[in-house]
């Protein structure tokens, strides 16, 4: 802890000084900063900040939410699943759900869509005063998009037999847009961290700088969510619970999967989607997106490939 407050005292210091330094000076600044530095948010994004994002595509902000806080939102997380599955629902405006099973053997919903539409806790919370300096990080007229794209989106990564969600590929979001037949638009991810999570316990990777990238390399550095290999340069991004991380989707990213096996293996996280493009609403009758039709397909041919596996196992 004295080693963390030692770099947020020192990032203060060079936020004080940032306002008087030229470029260059800020960005030899960055250079010192090691990419795994935990910032403090405050009331707006100060140059360093911005320098390292704008370096790197990534930046990490320490205990932004309180325990309460994530226990609150994961209660309304959990009402939301028994709802769910009470109904039978399979898709939520046309985004269909990720559901394995737990460590018990018990239908376990993975990934939820438009969370907030569904409940007022996490409605509120994602509106709250203390995200506006990240919400104009994205833009002067950046919008929570509740009921657009995915909505505001909760991940439980889950490693034990039957689940569905235990790590995901090297990807870019820049292949959501094209599927949608449009330019590449930037997007960054906002994503809230509910649990501990290590280099050794899984978790998100991200190749730093990618952000950067051409086209070409847009499309092509990597096969899409079939690759999930490490790469020589991607850098581990380490949380506790209540940390705010942000990443530009041009980035490449990808999920580990954890090294335990059980209950103890839950990654929880949240994403919130800041739009700045034109209002697109999603209802109970929005067709789902073609690029969610390969995701069900590659998932149904993992499930069968685990359950020959059993079965050959048994025999």
């Amino acid at each position: 802890m004295q080693a963390v407050q030692s770099v947020l005292d020192r990032l203060s210091s060079f936020d004080r000084q940032a306002a008087r330094v030229s470029s260059a000076e800020l960005e030899a600044e960055v250079d010192n900063l090691p990419l795994n530095t935990r910032f403090e948010l405050g009331r707006e994004i100060t140059p360093i900040q911005k320098a390292f994002f704008d370096r790197h595509g990534f930046i990490l902000f320490a205990k932004v939410a309180t325990q309460p806080e994530l226990d609150a939102i994961y209660s309304a997380i959990c009402s939301i699943q028994d709802r769910w599955l009470a109904e039978g629902r399979k898709k939520v405006f046309g985004i269909p759900l990720f559901v394995g099973k737990d460590h018990l053997g018990a239908p376990f919903i993975q990934r939820f869509a438009f969370t907030s539409m569904f409940s007022d806790v996490i409605r509120d919370f994602v509106r709250d005063g203390r995200f506006e300096p990240v919400r104009l990080l994205v833009g002067e007229n950046a919008r929570v998009g509740d009921n657009e794209k995915d909505g505001v989106v909760f991940n439980r990564n889950l490693n034990v037999p039957g689940t569905t969600y235990k790590a995901l590929g090297w990807h870019t979001d820049g292949l959501r847009d094209i599927f949608y037949g449009r330019g590449i638009k930037p997007q960054l991810n906002v994503g809230l961290h509910f649990d501990r999570c290590t280099a050794t316990t899984g978790g998100l990777r991200i190749i730093p700088g990618t952000h950067k990238q051409g086209i070409v390399s847009t499309l092509i550095r990597k096969p899409y969510f079939v690759s999930n290999t490490p790469d020589a340069n991607e850098i581990a991004i380490e949380t506790e619970p209540g940390d705010l991380t942000v990443h530009d989707g041009q980035a490449w990213h990808r999920v580990e999967r954890s090294n335990v096996v059980g209950p103890e293996s839950l990654r929880r996280t949240m994403y919130v989607p800041y739009l700045t493009d034109e209002y697109q609403p999603k209802h109970d009758n929005s067709p789902t997106p073609p690029y969610h039709y390969l995701g069900m397909a590659m998932r149904k041919a993992k499930k069968l490939q685990a359950e020959l596996k059993k079965k050959l196992g048994r025999s």
